[in-house]
């Protein structure tokens, strides 16, 4: 339940693409989902259009409901709504109630406010929801121990037109980020609520995020324990060095997805023995309160000589180490011995924390975390740095260039995610998505997306299309197009492949269409892409979309590129792909199969995506392929150095110009035609 956003204002087809609708793809035939949204309504009841007030409130309690999403706030930022904002904690309270009374005892689930980029207060404001609105719904959420899952953060710092158009309510595209981080919160593996660790009689809570906090201590320091909701099989954990609260998105993520976030103060000790001792300590007291053997270091800046001094002693121990900006020598900082200027109180604390006597002691000393790399490779611990390339403070070629080269040469490469112009702040992804995904694969956790039949959402007619067309009517158009046909050819795929055109009326860029007639012939082929679709939307569509209509007597199997383009790696594309194919074979029993994985992206061999490319077909051709024909297309389009060929690629070297489609024509006629 809750306003605009729920109810799926804006969105073309609101029915298939609001975010409720695209939850209940994404969660598929177990579950019933149900959008009681209504536009302009606020969580006060003396608002303008108080929710409680609205059908859909009363139909939504007659539902009895086993699971209840609640999303409100942003209305009541407006002007006229907020100078009652006294009355906001106690309303929002009254609706918790109302769907904790219910004799179907649902699960509530507070969800927070979107971020909205409006440019001003007028109406809604972006500072109340940031400042006000989005702190009292983790209050709420930890008061009343509720679940609860972040949204503010997940259309980034910055406008973007295509997740947000007019700056406030989620597109399509949009409304499926949402759908699927909901999603995936809500299809984890059931477990039981994580119990309260028994910390003695002196802790004391405190509220983290919604999330249930512990302030206690071992030995007279200082530790921190949160735990989330629902704790994950085998009660993973996160050991933060250092800063504690600073950028607490990953640490928020990590706890949606079960895992324990911890902390224990080595302020001021710069990794040195007595840091390693007291985390030693609480290892061992975590170890006895029965959590995983395996724990995720996380260090931000100086947190980084504990991180890594600890691992180099304790390689069994860790999962895996994110690290931020990390500081990897000594003489990088505090003492100020490159480009940084360093930190003359921090010098002198370090070389009393260290007991060296002496400057040069400290200059010779050979225990940084860059002389444990040989350790940490043959540990094989999975790695990831998050830097500035501007950091003037820890310079990264300083500390995590030279320790990516040392892993490199120890044969266990790190990931580094760069990025661009940033000094030492802001640390941390403003989205942690992808720290979380590496965390989750670390311990074998991640769900391959890639993989998970589900409509697409796109939306744009950039995307090739008529004015007001969307997914779902492209998609119904292709169905439609393969009626009472027996077709030589047909043609699976994204906008690559709806780029061949076709007999499709909704598509308005067809540069491949003339050359396909010209080499095949009219009418007995058609093409089934989509612009913008991934392997999980291809999936859904040959799954659901009884494409075998067309009893096509050969099938071209290209897909994948926007898999890499939006930061899928390598090998989970792959899986996406054979997937993709193996879903082909059964719904084409009698078809002739020519998987071509996906066609090259970037103009130079030594592209980033490329490199994932790669790695795609060196998968796609070792796999051992049954009912169909697997082929590389990459020579095709490559001169001898592996780039593209002048004039067979658009600007953006992802689309095929006219000349392109003349050669992939010519290639696929090649292959139909063997036997």
């Amino acid at each position: 339940m809750g306003n605009s956003i729920t109810f799926g204002a804006g969105i073309a087809n609101r029915e298939k693409n609001s975010y409720p609708a695209q939850l209940q793809y994404y969660l598929g035939e177990e579950f019933e989902v149900r959008n009681f949204g209504v536009s302009g309504t606020t969580a006060l009841s003396s608002g303008d259009y108080p929710y409680v007030k609205t059908a859909a409130f009363k139909q939504s309690l007659d539902y009895l409901p086993d699971i209840v999403l609640i999303k409100l706030g942003t209305n009541d930022t407006k002007p006229q709504n907020w100078c009652h904002k006294n009355y906001f904690h106690n309303d929002y309270q009254a609706l918790i109630d109302a769907y904790q009374k219910l004799a179907s005892k649902p699960r509530v689930i507070l969800l927070t406010p979107v971020r909205c980029f409006l440019d001003n207060c007028t109406g809604i404001c972006p500072q109340t929801i940031e400042k006000e609105i989005h702190p009292l719904v983790e209050t709420l959420a930890w008061e009343n121990r509720l679940e609860i899952i972040d949204l503010f953060r997940l259309f980034g710092n910055s406008w973007n037109s295509v997740l947000m158009p007019d700056k406030l309510h989620p597109s399509a595209i949009g409304a499926g980020m949402m759908a699927q981080k909901i999603g995936d919160y809500l299809l984890q593996k059931p477990t039981e609520k994580a119990k309260e660790p028994a910390l003695g009689n002196q802790a004391t809570p405190f509220n983290f995020h919604g999330f249930q906090g512990m302030d206690f201590q071992i030995n007279g320091i200082s530790c921190k324990l949160v735990r989330p909701y629902i704790e994950a099989e085998g009660k993973p954990w996160v050991l933060r060095a250092r800063f504690w609260g600073h950028e607490p998105q990953t640490d928020v993520a990590l706890l949606e997805q079960g895992f324990h976030i911890a902390y224990c103060d080595v302020a001021d000790l710069y990794g040195s023995e007595e840091a390693i001792k007291r985390w030693d300590d609480f290892y061992k007291f975590m170890k006895r309160q029965g959590f995983h053997r395996k724990v995720v270091l996380e260090g931000m800046s100086r947190g980084g000589l504990i991180v890594y001094n600890w691992a180099a002693r304790n390689p069994k121990k860790v999962a895996c180490i994110y690290a931020d900006a990390p500081v990897m020598d000594l003489k990088s900082w505090p003492m100020g011995n490159g480009k940084g200027a360093g930190s003359k109180a921090d010098t002198e604390n370090m070389l009393k924390a260290y007991h060296f006597k002496s400057r040069e002691e400290a200059l010779a000393w050979k225990g940084n975390p860059l002389d444990h790399a040989r350790t940490l490779a043959k540990a094989k611990i999975p790695i990831l740095h998050v830097v500035g390339d501007a950091d003037q403070v820890v310079p990264v070629q300083e500390n995590t260039t030279p320790f990516e080269t040392l892993m490199a040469q120890y044969n266990h490469p790190i990931k580094v995610i760069h990025k661009p112009g940033v000094d030492h702040h802001p640390h941390s992804l403003y989205n942690p998505e992808p720290i979380v995904r590496f965390v989750l694969s670390a311990f074998g956790r991640s769900q391959n997306a890639c993989v998970k039949a589900i409509p697409g959402n796109e939306y744009r007619s950039g995307a090739g299309w008529k004015e007001g067309a969307e997914w779902h009517s492209v998609a119904e158009e292709i169905e439609s197009s393969l009626n009472n046909r027996n077709l030589k050819l047909l043609l699976l795929g994204n906008s690559i492949t709806q780029g061949w055109g076709g007999n499709r009326s909704l598509v308005t860029y067809r540069p491949g269409k003339a050359v396909m007639d010209k080499v095949l012939g009219e009418n007995v082929w058609e093409t089934a892409g989509i612009s913008g679709d991934r392997t999980q939307n291809l999936l859904w569509r040959i799954r659901y979309g009884n494409y075998n209509r067309c009893h096509p007597e050969n099938v071209v199997i290209a897909i994948g590129v926007n898999n890499l383009i939006h930061g899928d790696n390598g090998e989970d594309t792959a899986e996406g792909i054979i997937a993709v194919t193996q879903e082909a074979v059964r719904q084409f029993p009698d078809s002739r199969i020519f998987v071509l994985g996906l066609f090259p992206v970037g103009r130079e061999a030594q592209n980033p995506v490329r490199l994932q490319y790669n790695k795609t077909h060196e998968i796609l051709s070792r796999h051992k392929w049954k009912g169909v024909t697997y082929i590389n297309p990459t020579s095709w389009f490559t001169d001898n150095q592996g780039n593209i060929q002048e004039g067979l690629y658009s600007g953006d070297y992802i689309h095929f110009t006219e000349k392109g489609y003349q050669v992939a024509a010519e290639k696929i006629k090649e292959l139909i035609q063997s036997r």
